[in-house]
């Protein structure tokens, strides 16, 4: 299994690790995977990816209960007429 982010294919880069002398020292930095359900398939998604699904997920939910709210509204004031 490759370490990589099933959502935006984000995998490890490469860094240097420089010792008082200056020698350089590739090293790996892996990325921060997660094995998470999402829409009941188990993917292997990076931390900012599960982020930016909670955003979405509570702005859908901010726009529903506005939209909620805008037509109640719409509701009382045809009442009130």
């Amino acid at each position: 299994m490759s370490k990589r982010c099933d959502l935006c294919k984000r995998s490890a880069t490469k860094g240097a690790s420089r010792s008082h002398s200056k020698i350089k020292t590739l090293k790996r930095q892996g990325i921060n995977l997660q094995s998470k359900t999402v829409d009941g398939l188990k993917l292997k998604i990076c931390t900012s990816c599960m982020r930016t699904l909670a955003k979405r997920k509570r702005e859908a939910e901010e726009k529903k209960v506005a939209t909620e709210e805008k037509k109640k509204a719409a509701i009382e004031e045809k009442k009130k007429k």
